[in-house]
């Protein structure tokens, strides 16, 4: 059961999958190289937004570390995964 405000696991991938549904129906119009990195670019947005204005990050240049490592791990890990 998930309290308020509480992010599950299965939330977690929930969401993260409508977010891979709308790519995929982009795919349909927009080519798969051009889409990834308009993905990108929106979430490097939105983290801007979260880091400035939600968590009020004074050393931005720690939380962009932590980003990028996030992104690398989650990167490696899908592409260890050989249902992708």
């Amino acid at each position: 059961m998930e309290a308020q405000g509480q992010m599950t696991d299965g939330k977690f991938m929930e969401i993260a999958d409508r977010f891979i549904d709308v790519a995929n129906r982009e795919n349909q119009k927009v080519k798969a190289t051009d889409l990834h990195m308009i993905m990108l670019y929106a979430a490097a947005r939105y983290n801007a937004h979260v880091c400035r204005n939600v968590l009020e990050v004074d050393e931005q240049e720690k939380f962009v570390n932590e980003m990028l490592k996030a992104y690398q791990e989650m990167l490696r890990n899908h592409l260890a995964d050989p249902s992708v």
